[in-house]
């Protein structure tokens, strides 16, 4: 951020090795930045400290990330909401805009995607409303089918034959899809 202004990012997300990374990473482009690894925390946080950006992974134990999401709107209308998941898809891209996100980013992604995000948000001419639409991007076939594999597998608690299964293909034939990197958005 260019201003001297202080900002306030709040990370919602169960995978401590991201959330940890992603509030250091914050932090070391002048935000003040809180991690909490569950939605009522993340309400909670939300109501004592009223942040200009919250960060919400979508699949968490407990409160469902949609259900945060929406929570959170209702908190604070103006607060700029982005999405993160690792099991993006259209449909939930769609379902977490009509809750409130103001923005939707497939996993990985880094600090410097989501203050550009952040910053175009904030840059609306006008200062307009947010809107419903789906984000601009569409991820590719083979993105979405990598996506759909990981969550296959994670459902499956990492077993790569009853996921193959699952998914009516071989093992070795899932394992070097695996192998190769996610395919470009």
């Amino acid at each position: 951020m260019q201003s001297d202004e202080t900002h306030l990012a709040l990370i919602v997300d169960d995978d401590e090795v991201f959330r940890d990374r992603l509030r250091r990473a914050f932090v070391h482009r002048r935000w003040d930045a809180n991690a909490v690894s569950s939605g009522d925390e993340a309400l909670k946080v939300a109501r004592d400290h009223s942040p200009d950006l919250v960060l919400v992974d979508l699949r968490m134990p407990g409160k469902a990330g949609l259900d945060v999401v929406q929570e959170l709107r209702e908190i604070d209308s103006s607060v700029t909401i982005i999405v993160l998941t690792g099991y993006g898809s259209i449909p939930t891209a769609i379902s977490a805009m009509k809750r409130g996100a103001d923005h939707y980013l497939s996993k990985p992604a880094d600090a410097d995607q989501i203050l550009a995000v952040y910053q175009s948000l904030q840059s609306r001419p006008g200062g307009e409303p947010r809107t419903s639409e789906v984000p601009g991007s569409v991820p590719s076939l083979g993105r979405v089918e990598w996506e759909h594999m990981q969550r296959v597998i994670a459902d499956c608690g990492g077993n790569i034959s009853q996921a193959a299964r699952l998914l009516g293909i071989h093992r070795r034939s899932l394992q070097r899809k695996l192998a190769k990197y996610p395919p470009a958005r």
